[in-house]
């Protein structure tokens, strides 16, 4: 049986009240080392999944980031694991997006979010983000 991966992953964006662009960065380590995602990481056990995604920002890149609502939950099968992502709006509410583990970062409008080379699971929210953002 192939294990499951549960995560968090922030869509930090310029404005939750006015989204004109947002953040993301490219795995500096790892099978996918180079290609892009949003930040986040693994839910620990007991904590919701708006804690652990902001426990993730603060160690990934020394920020703090307010929770937003949740944008869509994210199922997608790797070679060797099933990840079940949680995609939630985020702002920034202290810090400098300082990276800790990914080796570059960007942020992106609609006009530029297909400019890098997203892992596949994170691009399966690429068109509703262009969205929010267009609508701005």
């Amino acid at each position: 049986m192939i294990r499951t991966v549960n995560v968090v992953a922030a869509i930090i964006c310029d404005s939750m009240d006015n989204k004109t662009r947002i953040f993301s960065t490219a795995r500096g380590y790892g099978e996918f080392e180079g290609k892009w995602e949003f930040p986040g990481g693994k839910i620990e056990e007991g904590e919701t999944p708006q804690d652990a995604l902001k426990r993730e920002i603060r160690e990934e890149l020394a920020t703090e980031i307010v929770v937003g609502d949740l944008i869509d939950t994210i199922e997608y099968d790797y070679p060797t694991f099933h990840l079940f992502m949680q995609c939630f709006w985020a702002e920034v509410v202290s810090g400098h997006l300082e990276l800790k583990e990914a080796e570059d970062a960007r942020w992106l409008t609609a006009e530029t979010i297909d400019s890098v080379e997203w892992l596949p699971a994170d691009r399966a929210l690429l068109e509703k983000i262009k969205k929010s953002l267009m609508c701005k």
